[in-house]
């Protein structure tokens, strides 16, 4: 069992930068994987970017790449999302999640967070 809560969300002008963190409580959470996703008033849920257990692969949906870094600290139980130059279209509610995984960044996801909102003025 794990438990996850983000934090650092916001509010911030277009081409600003935040840094959510998700603090994880529970056991063996060097071998989960944990991933960042978004939801946006009216819209679905989406993957925006995932971390294996070790750190050492990592996936992006294209919106966010080159824009945005996901990194973990297993020693912590911490996983961050940095997020430079943001635009409207990223306002959502951002929620941590992770699933135990041996291998590689999964796309189903077991344990999730109550969400942080991001807020980007124009």
């Amino acid at each position: 069992q794990l438990q996850l809560v983000e934090s650092g969300g916001g509010l911030v002008q277009t081409g600003g930068s935040l840094r959510l963190s998700c603090a994880a409580s529970g056991r063996f959470f060097s071998s989960y994987a944990t991933a960042w996703f978004r939801q946006a008033p009216g819209k679905e849920r989406e993957f925006v970017a995932g971390i294996n257990f070790s750190g050492s692969s990592t996936r992006y949906v294209d919106s966010v790449k080159g824009r945005f870094t996901i990194a973990r600290d297993n020693a912590l139980g911490m996983t961050y999302l940095q997020m430079n130059n943001l635009r409207p279209e990223d306002a959502a509610v951002y929620y941590c999640a992770a699933v135990r995984s041996p291998v590689g960044v999964p796309t189903e996801y077991d344990y999730w967070g109550q969400g942080t909102q991001v807020t980007v003025s124009s």
